[in-house]
Order: structure tokens, then sequence, then C-alpha cells
């Protein structure tokens, strides 16, 4: 009787012998903290918070990350005289990307250990020419960035922020709406005694592409111009002019701040969580190393993930190669060649960090329970198959660390043939590094506001810890 309940447990469906999978058992993080560690991810979380709050965009993120990075005693780099063991150093690529460094005490031809993340997020951008009247309204004509759906961004408070760049050489930034006492913009919608011709517009499609364009203004001057009256604003407000726009970086994002979420406080929802989480924790986790690692540890954050690695600060670029034959030269002087550079690209050890797509409770079925990732579980090692999966020893070398220290752990797999995602891996795969795919799981991923449990993140920064030192 007993080799038969055995067989049957092995090989039937059935639900009694199916919860006895060690997945099955997995328990929310959680349920193993006590409350030293509950007021220690509290903590975590209030600077990650800020750090959102202020990282609207890749401009300010950078900004912000190389303001922490300062703090800690990591400098610019500016020659190859500070490569040295123990040496923080930061290199800024034109202040979107940045690859902050802690020198180990072997040659970065003997190993390193990167993270990999990418701090741009899915926006709406202004176009060249953006400003025209319509119905006694000044708008501003925009341009999508990264999948989003539009109608997400329909009547809700909209801030704008960025960089202008005059013939001059000057460059202004420009910030309005982040603080609660400024203006905000916003998209607005069509009232439900009226929009009977849109309704059988179909999900994504509720808003078309050339609708997303928000309310800017509505006085206009003695020349009965609105954009004169915005133009004048933004002159006297930034000393620019309409023409300037044209060489403008300007971006519409969501003007609210971060919240709890939850009577018990266990999540957080914020804009620009994909993956600006990762890029944090990549940045706070090589701060907080405590010695000098053996093999050199970089924290590698990039522009332009959302619509596919391109230009020269994103992960298609050669600054990471670049800074990886800076240091090898530095470290091998006389002796160095091109080869040099191969070698330490070859045997990086990298994680390319990215959040992902957690189930959803209103939306169960659309995803594969028993290979996807739920929120509070720990960091998930991403397994996409058809080839973009880390190879299994490194795989087993990952999962090593994580068990080590007792750092909970679960993988995530997209349901097949409904949908996926990417990340910065493949970029660096292409090099030659070993890469992995790893980050943690959110509910509403792209849109103006995401959610992240708050245990995640902090295991992930316990993690990245050890990843950094992992010999």
């Amino acid at each position: 009787m007993n080799i038969i309940i055995l067989l049957a447990c092995l090989f039937a469906f059935h639900s009694t012998c199916y919860s006895q999978s060690v997945w099955n058992a997995k328990r929310s993080s959680w349920l193993s903290i006590d409350a030293k560690e509950r007021n220690m991810i509290e903590n975590y979380i209030d600077g990650y918070s800020t750090y959102l709050d202020k990282a609207r965009t890749e401009l300010t993120s950078t900004k912000e990350l190389i303001t922490m990075l300062n703090k800690e005693g990591f400098a610019l780099f500016t020659n190859s005289s500070q490569i040295k063991t123990g040496a923080k150093l930061i290199f800024n690529n034109r202040d979107r990307a940045l690859i902050a460094v802690t020198i180990g005490s072997e040659p970065i031809t003997k190993g390193s250990r990167l993270i990999g993340a990418h701090h741009d997020s899915p926006r709406i951008d202004i176009k060249a020419r953006p400003l025209y009247e319509q119905d006694g309204f000044a708008l501003l004509q925009t341009i999508y960035y990264g999948g989003i759906k539009k109608y997400q961004w329909v009547n809700i408070p909209l801030m704008i922020s960025g960089r202008v760049d005059t013939k001059d050489g000057k460059t202004i930034s420009i910030e309005i709406g982040r603080n609660p006492k400024d203006p905000i913009l916003i998209i607005p919608d069509a009232a439900p005694h009226v929009d009977s011709p849109l309704r059988k517009r179909e999900y994504t499609g509720v808003m078309e592409g050339e609708e997303m364009d928000p309310i800017i203004g509505t006085i206009p001057d003695q020349k009965n111009s609105i954009i004169n009256t915005v133009m004048n604003t933004l002159t006297e407000m930034y000393a620019i002019t309409e023409e300037d726009l044209v060489s403008a970086e300007l971006n519409i994002t969501p003007a609210g701040s971060p919240r709890d979420i939850g009577l018990d406080r266990s999540l957080i929802g914020s804009y620009g969580q994909d993956d600006r989480a990762c890029s944090y924790v990549a940045i706070t986790s090589l701060m907080e190393l405590n010695k000098t690692p053996l093999y050199t540890a970089m924290a590698y954050i990039v522009d332009n993930e959302e619509t596919g690695n391109i230009n020269n600060t994103g992960a298609a670029s050669s600054f990471l190669n670049t800074v990886y034959g800076i240091i090898a030269e530095a470290q091998h002087a006389q002796s160095f060649n091109e080869n040099l550079t191969r070698k330490a690209l070859s045997l990086a050890k990298v994680i390319s960090a990215d959040a992902n797509d957690g189930i959803s409770p209103l939306f169960p079925g659309l995803s594969e329970k028993t290979n996807a990732s739920r929120l509070g579980f720990g960091p998930s090692i991403k397994r996409y198959g058809r080839s973009f999966d880390a190879n299994s020893e490194f795989t087993a070398w990952i999962r090593n660390v994580l068990d080590t220290k007792s750092i909970p752990w679960q993988t995530a797999s997209y349901k097949v043939e409904t949908g996926g995602g990417g990340t910065i891996g493949g970029q660096m795969s292409k090099e030659d590094m070993e890469v992995i795919d790893i980050g943690i799981p959110l509910l509403s991923m792209h849109s103006p506001f995401e959610i992240a449990s708050k245990i995640d993140i902090w295991n992930l920064n316990r993690f990245f810890t050890e990843f950094y030192m992992a010999q």
C-alpha cells in the first residue's frame, strides 16, 4: 500500500500531493523577520522613497545617485591614477548613465561583480515644436516613451521636468509640478455625457497617441495669444525662447509622491519603480560594502532600456567596454592590450537587474501560477526559456549565494505565448559576460503608479550586497 501511495504522489496531479511541492511550502518573507528587521526595512524604504520622489527621469536619477555616492566617498573619475585597490569611483556618461565602481584587491582581468539596471521609465515627452492652441486652451504636442497604457495617464496630475540647452552653451534645468505648491499639467478626458462616439474604442486604444496632449494654459495676452502668455511665463522663469525647445529634453511624468499601500504598510506605490527599484538597490548595496571586495564591484546604471537600449547612454553603447578598458589598462600598465579588456569582460559575473510582473489578485489567469512570482516572496530568478536564460552552472552559483545567507528567492516565467519582457542582459551577453536576469515582482507595471513589496526591495539589497562580495 505504501508503494501505491508513493507512486500516486509522484505521478498523479492530485491537489493533496501537489501541495507538498517545495514551492508550495514557501511562505511570505514577512513571516521570517522580527521587529528589529521590520524597522530596518522601513528605514531602507524611507531612503528609497526619497530617491523616487526626486528621481523622475534618468537625468534627475543620475543627479541623485551621484549625490548619494559622493556622500559615501565615491569620487568622479578623472584619470587612471585614481584606480587603486579600494578606490571608489564614478564614471559619469553625459549625466544620463553612470558606472559606480569599488576597485577590488584582484585585477579586473581576474574577474568582477557587476549589477546592471536601467533608470529610465515609461513617460510622455514633448515634441520639438510643442505649443499649439485649440478652443481656448494652450496644449503641448507630445509623443509617449516606452510601453504605456495611454488611458492611465488621463485626468491625473502631471509634472514637467528636464533640461533646455541654448545656443550660447547654457543648460537650464526645469522642474514644474513636483512641489505641491506648483501648478500641474493634465490631459483631460471626455465627459460620460457626450462620449458615446468614443465607447467603441478598445482597451489600449481608449486614447490615441495624438490625443495625449496636456493643457498648459488658458489666458491669452493682449494679442489674443495663449501661446504668448505661456512663453512669456517660461521666459520669465527660465530665460528661454520658443526655439530653445528644439534643443530641450522635457519629460512629462506623474506629479504624485510615493505612498505606503495597505493598512499594514507592506507595499509601496510610486511612479518609476520599473526600474529605479533595481537601480537604487544596486547603488546602495555597493555603498554599503564595509570592506574592499576581492573582485572589482560595479553598479552599471543605463538609460533608454524602455526603447531598446539605443543611443550613447543606453546599454548598446560602448560605455561599459570603455570603463573595463580604462581599469584594465591602469592595472596592467605597459603590458596592456585589447585582449586584456576582452578577458576582463569574459570573466565578469553579471546580474541584469530589472523588475518583472507579479501575480495580480484581480487577473491571476494572466500568469502561469506554478512559475510566476509573488509580491513578498523575495527576488525573482527569471527563466524565459527559448535560449534567453543564464546557463545552469551560473544559476546554481547564484542560488548558493542566496541560500548561504538565507535570502528568500523565487522564480519568474511568463505564460507561454501571452507576453514577455526584456532587460539589458542581452547587450552584456554579447560581450561574452556571464549574465543572469534577476529582479523583483511589481503590480501595475508601466502604469503611473507601480506597486512593490517593501520586503522584496530589502531582500534584493541583502542579495546584491552579498553578490558584490561573493567569491
